[in-house]
């Protein structure tokens, strides 16, 4: 697959997941279910927002440069037409990373709100009872929390979303940095001017749809007219 299209590909599903990281970011602060009497009542790891800003805003942008990397129309510079591409493919790698810490921003809450369990209200007090972790394996101390009613599911659910969902953001942006280094070194399938950049004639040919194969001519290569041309 080109660069291009693979990075188009990874970007459409990463927009997805940036909202949906979102809205359970904003959910969590509805303990419960309900609406929290005090902001105090809910748990500290929300309000860092990981969900919304690191796996949601600085995930769109990475998305969003992705998405647009197969229709980009730079035409070189220098006298070389594959310029523009490779130096586009480069700056992926640079948004790549700004993905990448993102979504690790947020997967190192989730698993710290994970291990350290809902807010909640034991005996009269709003406390931590669960700091040890030790109630992901006994489900028998849930019980402690008398209230919000179903708030260690609820809180489990949504950063359990939060931890696989931003796991699978920093895989997408890691193989986007693997592949904006192939781009930047070896070019993508096609230059923007409708000449290709592989070093294989007949592969040219067919990667930029040519109407006859058989008659191909290095000099000028018979494209469909929808190869954009500088």
């Amino acid at each position: 697959m080109c660069t291009g299209g693979c990075a188009k590909c990874l970007g459409i599903t990463l927009i997805p997941l940036a909202v949906l990281c979102t809205l359970a970011n904003i959910l969590l602060f509805f303990p419960g279910g309900t609406v929290a009497k005090d902001n105090g009542h809910i748990t500290d790891e929300v309000w860092y927002f990981g969900g919304i800003v690191g796996s949601g805003l600085l995930m769109i942008f990475p998305a969003l440069v992705f998405s647009g990397l197969q229709n980009n129309d730079c035409c070189g510079c220098c006298g070389n037409q594959s310029c523009g591409k490779r130096f586009a493919m480069f700056s992926s790698i640079i948004f790549a990373a700004v993905g990448v810490l993102g979504a690790g921003y947020c997967f190192i809450l989730s698993a710290v709100a994970l291990h350290k369990g809902p807010k909640c209200e034991v005996k009269g007090n709003w406390t931590y009872p669960f700091k040890d972790g030790d109630y992901l394996g006994d489900h028998s101390l849930w019980s402690d929390c008398e209230r919000p009613e179903n708030i260690v599911p609820w809180h489990l659910s949504l950063f359990s979303l939060l931890l696989v969902m931003s796991g699978i953001q920093a895989g997408l942006c890691a193989i986007q940095a693997v592949n904006g280094l192939f781009g930047t070194l070896c070019g993508d399938c096609k230059c923007c001017c409708g000449v290709s950049s592989d070093p294989s004639p007949l592969v040219a040919c067919v990667l930029l749809g040519c109407t006859h194969t058989s008659s191909w001519q290095p000099e000028k290569p018979q494209c469909l007219p929808s190869a954009p041309r500088c």
